[in-house]
């Protein structure tokens, strides 16, 4: 198996690259738009086509990449159905599993806060959480439909719940960490750690965070896997 974290410096968005070089079929998670050229590269290296390009949310900060990657590689797009993505191939629910390589396995864990379609992908010891659960600290709760009641249950009754030295890929990282754990997660995160519920909503509705710069473009542009011009017909 092939697994490789791969970084966009503009937004600080963490790609992740899972492939079965032995069977040919690989698998990436929130891929960048600006990034594509690169993964087909790497694709190409390691003797792999693309199945699918997996989304943990729709995102407000970047432009997906899985519109432009399913037109160069016919990769299959997936999203979370909550999301209001109409022109994914995949509208994924919770305990959804997707199969890649000889008998690799994906399980979707639904994980909403961040947004109502928010989701996690659980692969052999590793948990995807997108910008759910991040290195000491969680996504922002405050636009695009976020609740932070929502994101508390979510990890602390799906995510805490995995074994503790699951690992925790993150969607972003703004201080140069790439992995956790859960045990380290439950310890030590300044949001969540010892915190109960009415203390975490407090938490998450004093950020007072600025607006992510790219929102109103992004937002539309990713419900449409980032290629605006594939617009439904009808």
């Amino acid at each position: 198996m092939i697994f490789k974290q791969l970084f966009d410096t503009t937004s600080s968005t963490l790609t992740y690259f899972i492939a079965d070089e032995t069977a040919g079929e690989a698998v990436l998670i929130d891929p960048v738009d600006t990034q594509v050229n690169d993964y087909i590269a790497l694709l190409t290296a390691n003797n792999c086509t693309l199945k699918y390009s997996l989304e943990t949310h729709v995102h407000a900060d970047h432009i997906t990449g899985g519109g432009l990657l399913r037109k160069k590689t016919q990769a299959l797009t997936a999203v979370a159905s909550a999301c209001g993505a109409q022109t994914a191939d995949l509208q994924l629910k919770e305990g959804d599993v997707i199969h890649f390589g000889a008998e690799e396995t994906i399980q979707v864990i639904a994980t909403p806060g961040h947004t109502p379609g928010s989701i996690s992908y659980l692969w052999r010891n590793a948990l995807f959480t997108g910008d759910a659960l991040l290195i000491n600290g969680c996504g922002r709760t405050d636009f695009q439909g976020g609740s932070a009641e929502s994101m508390y249950h979510s990890i602390v009754s799906k995510c805490f719940t995995l074994p503790d030295e699951t690992l925790v890929y993150p969607g972003h990282d703004y201080n140069g960490r790439r992995v956790s754990n859960i045990a380290q997660e439950k310890n030590i995160n300044a949001r969540l750690a010892g915190k109960s519920l009415n203390e975490f909503i407090d938490i998450m509705n004093n950020l007072n965070l600025p607006r992510p710069k790219l929102m109103d473009i992004a937002v539309p542009a990713n419900r449409l896997c980032g290629v605006p011009e594939e617009v439904p017909q009808g």
